[in-house]
């Protein structure tokens, strides 16, 4: 009898095992040891061969956007973003519980849209007002639209708040109040940072373009290198991720960023910010970052080599530092996106890129780069003195045709005054 119970119950130790376990699914050692590595992945060259031929379709894609200039590439960043919510939104969606909400996934974008509206409209504010001034009617429209701005989307956002409210229904509060947080959430981490990629794109194309670039040759070189020679794991929470992949991706991603800044740099079309919302071709001062500087190689170098100087771009500098950031930080967007899909058990958040899985996906460290590239233009590139072209911006934003004209009539009384004392 004694025997039975031993057999039948477990042992206490057994009992807190079996309380410890975590319902979250955890890699078998084995395969945290490398089971799971691309160089150990039977059908990897499978794969491999649809993965590239998505990339060369993306490429290609991206490459004819951005020859088509600054609203082509914003309007993809705006499909972009309408593409990865619609991944997140679905992400908690039941289709039990919204079959008792009719009308309720309506207000996920109602709130996108508002975000939308808020965001782009405070950043292409002045450029809508520079494409119109030749339009007085046009130019005064603008400018009530831009006045009552705030208000506007506030109001929009109080009505979506309102339709929440309204709709709760008992039994429902709690999936309810979860989409609601889920909702803002996207609009926070995902929405607001992928929006400073267009704050890049009217900076100067360039300011979009190497950016984006590395990013894209960080994730393929990561991948060649893992592929061809990754043998240690880098992190658990991205198992085929290896330290060779990591490595020789930075080393390539950090000669790309310098060599790429040389060719981007030459070109107007990509260096000229955009101060309106016209697609014409454009012509500027580069300024100093894009000027080159000739430096004379030293007598150690050897005869046979053909260049004796090179001419280098001070911005070059500047796209050493985006390749470090590129190279190191930004790829643990792609580990917070790994390890967000692993709390939702999911492989990918869609797969509406053979090979790739979802946009969000691709999106997940060009997100982090976005904001990284805005932060430090403004901080160590944009002159941080007051320019005329900033004052200029601020009378056409914010007077009237009068207060300009008279504003122009005074100032011109001011400098006859000051010229009649000299």
């Amino acid at each position: 009898m004694h025997k039975d119970q031993s057999t039948s119950a477990p042992s206490a130790p057994s009992r807190l095992r079996n309380r410890r376990r975590s319902s979250e699914v955890v890699p078998e050692v084995s395969k945290e040891n490398g089971g799971r590595l691309l160089v150990n992945d039977r059908n990897k060259y499978k794969s491999m061969w649809v993965r590239a031929h998505s990339t060369i379709w993306m490429i290609g894609g991206f490459a004819l956007i951005v020859y088509m200039g600054h609203l082509s590439i914003t309007a993809m960043v705006v499909v972009i973003q309408i593409f990865m919510a619609k991944e997140l939104f679905n992400l908690l969606r039941k289709a039990h519980e919204d079959r008792h909400l009719p009308g309720f996934r309506l207000l996920n974008w109602h709130f996108f849209f508002t975000a939308m509206l808020f965001v782009y409209g405070r950043i292409l504010s002045q450029r809508l007002v520079n494409t119109v001034t030749s339009d007085k009617f046009l130019y005064q429209l603008v400018n009530s639209l831009i006045k009552y701005h705030m208000v506007i989307c506030y109001f929009l956002y109080i009505a979506g708040f309102m339709w929440f409210i309204l709709t709760l229904k008992k039994k429902m509060y709690k999936y309810q109040f979860g989409q609601y947080a889920w909702t803002h959430m996207i609009l926070i981490v995902v929405f607001t940072q992928s929006s400073f990629t267009v704050a890049n794109i009217f900076e100067g194309i360039f300011w979009f373009l190497l950016p984006a670039t590395l990013i894209v040759i960080n994730d393929i070189f990561a991948y060649i290198f893992g592929f061809f020679f990754g043998r240690t794991p880098l992190i658990k929470l991205s198992p085929k991720k290896t330290w060779e992949g990591f490595i020789g991706a930075s080393i390539t991603t950090m000669i790309s960023a310098f060599v790429l800044a040389n060719i981007m740099g030459r070109f107007q079309w990509l260096t000229c910010p955009r101060k309106d919302l016209l697609s014409g071709w454009l012509q500027c001062d580069p300024g100093p970052l894009f000027k080159p500087e000739y430096f004379t190689l030293p007598a150690w170098v050897p005869k046979w080599f053909p260049w004796k100087e090179i001419s280098i771009l001070p911005v070059q500098w500047h796209a050493l530092l985006l390749g470090l950031f590129a190279s190191i930080i930004a790829p643990f967007g792609g580990f917070f996106a790994s390890g967000f899909k692993r709390a939702f058990k999911i492989k990918d958040f869609g797969d509406s890129i053979p090979g790739h899985g979802g946009i969000t996906d691709r999106m997940d460290c060009q997100m982090v780069m976005a904001v990284f590239a805005y932060i430090y233009h403004q901080s160590f590139v944009v002159p941080q003195s007051i320019s005329v072209e900033i004052i200029l911006d601020q009378i056409l934003t914010n007077l009237t045709f009068e207060e300009q004209h008279a504003l122009y009539t005074k100032l011109g009384e001011i400098i006859q005054e000051r010229e009649c004392k000299n």
